[in-house]
């Protein structure tokens, strides 16, 4: 008979493992990677501390091209990983901003906020609003990082993410419509396999009671792990249909605060469905903006991470570069 301190009191494999003691056992996400300048790309990064306090910090990318005297556009990347895995400094996303960086040619702040359990939501979306509010302070010349003062085009601040962090971003959005970032215009959102749901299904949701999928990396995915999922992080949550989850019952989605954004689904993924339901949410809002979906056939979730060299993928970092250089939606 297994101990007390052995007792699983959460089970969220693959993603972590919390026993009756109180201990949290992350199964995925702990690697981390120095910053360095990448040799394949070219593009150089560092880390920085936003807050000690409160224990928030960044990994910060500059591509090769940079010049002095060169505004470039600004990406903010938000990490996913259920709100509970991952960091900014993971062999994943240093990989994945290389790359974005250097097929865009913008400067980028990936955010590492802290994680649930042991800081449940809403923490993750209080770190990410105090981050932006961190890189708009370099508007005005007076915040601490020469790579955003020198480089960065406040007028041009685009936000995005996967999963959990596609999630964040949008309601970062939607904060910046309401309350506004003095000194930064937020052009558009990109948002990977976002991590939205609801009480009642939608499209093939209904179906996907069992695991299914066909990437070994994510065929967790269910429904039931989905919802699950949501309540770990967020115990004090209204439920499924939170306005945080589901941005379908947000009564001010008209007044996202930017003009553009772009979804990527794929075919496979559970939540392909929520990100077509957020399209034709935003449409019938009042919000003046355009919306594209992507639908990636034959792929799972948030596969571009996982096979960053994939056709799909390089397709899929192609979008996003020309998106944020003003070519699409």
């Amino acid at each position: 008979m297994a101990s007390k301190s052995n007792e699983i009191l959460h089970e969220l494999s693959p993603l972590m493992q919390v026993y009756k003691d109180g201990r949290v056992e992350r199964l995925v996400g702990k690697d981390v990677v120095a910053a360095s300048v990448d040799q394949e790309t070219g593009v150089e990064s560092k880390d920085v501390q936003i807050s000690q306090e409160l224990d928030i910090s960044a990994r910060l990318y500059l591509p090769k091209k940079a010049k002095q005297g060169t505004k470039l556009p600004l990406l903010v990347y938000f990490h996913g990983g259920g709100f509970s895995v991952e960091s900014a400094f993971s062999p994943f996303y240093h990989t994945y901003l290389n790359a974005v960086v250097a097929e865009a040619d913008v400067v980028a702040v990936s955010v590492n906020y802290r994680l649930a359990p042991e800081h449940p939501l809403p923490t993750a979306y209080e770190d990410s609003w105090i981050a932006l509010q961190w890189v708009a302070s370099h508007s005005n010349w007076e915040g601490p990082e020469t790579w955003l003062r020198g480089y960065a085009d406040f007028d041009r601040v685009f936000l995005g993410g996967d999963s959990a962090g596609g999630n964040i971003a949008h309601n970062m959005a939607l904060k910046v419509g309401l309350e506004k970032l003095k000194g930064v215009n937020v052009e558009g959102i990109f948002l990977n396999c976002p991590y939205f749901w609801g009480k009642e299904p939608v499209g093939s949701e209904a179906t996907r009671l069992e695991k299914k999928g066909h990437l070994e990396a994510s065929s967790f995915l269910c429904r039931s792990y989905v919802e699950a999922t949501w309540h770990f992080v967020y115990p004090n949550t209204t439920g499924l249909d939170d306005p945080l989850l589901n941005p379908v019952m947000e009564p001010n989605l008209s007044r996202l605060g930017c003009r553009r954004v772009l979804v990527c689904v794929a075919e496979q993924d559970i939540l392909r469905d929520r990100g077509w339901f957020y399209k034709e949410a935003l449409e019938k809002s009042e919000w003046a903006g355009d919306v594209e979906v992507v639908e990636v056939a034959g792929e799972d979730h948030v596969f571009n991470l996982f096979f960053p060299k994939g056709e799909n993928a390089l397709s899929l970092l192609k979008k996003l570069a020309s998106f944020i250089n003003g070519n699409g939606v």
